[in-house]
């Protein structure tokens, strides 16, 4: 008779399998290990990033840590950031009244001159990129890319040929229009419709472009103008900073599921923005209400908006009721959204960082935390090509297709 031996009531055959499960299951990552890997091997873009104006304001040197914001060098390099889009703002009141938008034209130069600066200073850290090649070779290098995207389209100031100039100049989209109507577009931020959407030189933008290659953003201007700009165009649009209107009824600023279906039928991507009023009804209604509040509290006191008595007006409102932040989940949520409505292949990554003051989500803080978004789709079982779709992929597509276009009809 043949006896078998055994360990513990298995057989020691039995037992060394089990060891070796044991030890490949130790030997797996765990899901928020794996996110950290995605975020290292693959390119990720955020097409919205509010550093130039930031700097502009009060200079520190991001290619170091710093202690505000939420950009800076190592933590870019923490969250897997290859491609992050500087954000060349111009605010909306620097058009005038009649037109003029030359402030605007010298601002945008000057915040471009800053980010030339910046990969001058650290060539080791960052590049300068303005096409998606540029952007590979970036990301190969171990570099971090710098492309740039005009926030406000009132520096082309009236003249067409600004359009190719400031594309060879390095800006690869151009949102419309900001906070006010402009001589370009209408604004969902303004009650003036102006244009109806377009203006007759807003059209012009569009196709000039088209022809010379640089994406068009919807992101701010009318659902009128969005819809012009869907006829015209005939390459993809992007939205750099927009989210789903669904979650904030009746706010023109987020995209509605039609213009969502639409963009995506163009070919197009929605950019998620990451602050927590674009991601939840909760925390719109709180600047609503204290939007109102302090417009009568300070019209009741006869004191400026933009004074000292203003803002600690508006840090005793914070405290006494606190401010609703989004979370993760919300942030997931719009991506899900998006993925229901028309597909993960037409949503990816436009935080708005240091673009929405203090009101990012939990979990969400900076540009260290993209691990936590491609955490939490993992979580949710989306395929590792899925995953990187939404981290640039997809703006990738969008890029290279208005790069082809542009070549062709340029000859």
């Amino acid at each position: 008779m043949i006896i078998k031996k055994t360990c513990l009531g298995l057989t020691c055959a039995a037992f060394c399998l089990s060891l070796v499960t044991v030890n490949a299951l130790a030997d797996k990552p765990s899901i928020k290990e794996q996110a950290q890997g995605i975020a290292q091997k693959y390119l990720l873009t955020d097409t919205h990033i509010d550093v130039p104006y930031r700097i502009e304001n009060g200079w520190v040197d991001v290619t170091k840590a710093t202690e505000g914001g939420e950009f800076d060098y190592p933590r870019a390099k923490k969250g897997g950031l290859n491609l992050p889009f500087m954000s060349i703002f111009t605010p909306a009141d620097m058009e005038k009244e009649d037109g003029d938008a030359s402030e605007s034209y010298e601002l945008a130069n000057r915040l471009i001159d800053s980010v030339e600066a910046m990969a001058a200073r650290a060539p080791d850290k960052f590049m300068l990129v303005s096409s998606v090649e540029d952007a590979k070779k970036a990301a190969q290098s171990g570099r971090i890319g710098l492309a740039m995207g005009m926030e406000n389209g009132s520096p082309i100031n009236h003249k067409l040929e600004n359009v190719g100039f400031f594309a060879d100049r390095g800006i690869r989209y151009i949102t419309l229009a900001h906070g006010k109507s402009n001589h370009i577009s209408d604004s969902s931020y303004d009650d003036n419709h102006h244009w109806g959407g377009l203006s007759p030189f807003g059209k012009e933008v569009v196709a000039e472009m088209n022809r010379v290659g640089v994406m068009i953003d919807i992101s701010h201007v009318t659902d009128d103008a969005f819809f012009q700009v869907m006829e015209l165009s005939k390459v993809p649009v992007i939205a750099s900073h927009s989210s789903p209107r669904h979650f904030t009824p009746g706010w023109e600023r987020n995209m509605s599921d039609e213009m969502i279906k639409a963009l995506a039928k163009n070919g197009g991507v929605i950019q998620i923005n990451f602050g927590s009023s674009f991601l939840t009804q909760k925390a719109r209604e709180w600047y609503i209400t204290m939007d109102e509040r302090r417009s009568a509290y300070l019209e009741a006191n006869g004191l400026e908006a933009h004074g000292d008595e203003a803002a600690q007006w508006s840090k005793r409102y914070r405290k006494a009721y606190p401010f609703p932040y989004a979370s993760l989940d919300d942030v997931v949520a719009n991506f899900e959204h998006v993925i229901g409505l028309v597909g993960a292949e037409h949503v990816g990554i436009g935080s708005d960082f240091d673009g929405v003051g203090d009101s990012l989500p939990v979990g969400m803080k900076d540009v260290s935390y993209y691990p936590a978004l491609i955490e939490a789709l993992l979580q949710r079982e989306y395929p590792v090509d899925t995953i990187r779709a939404i981290m640039g992929g997809n703006l990738l597509r969008v890029w290279s297709e208005v790069e082809v276009y542009a070549k062709k009809v340029r000859g």
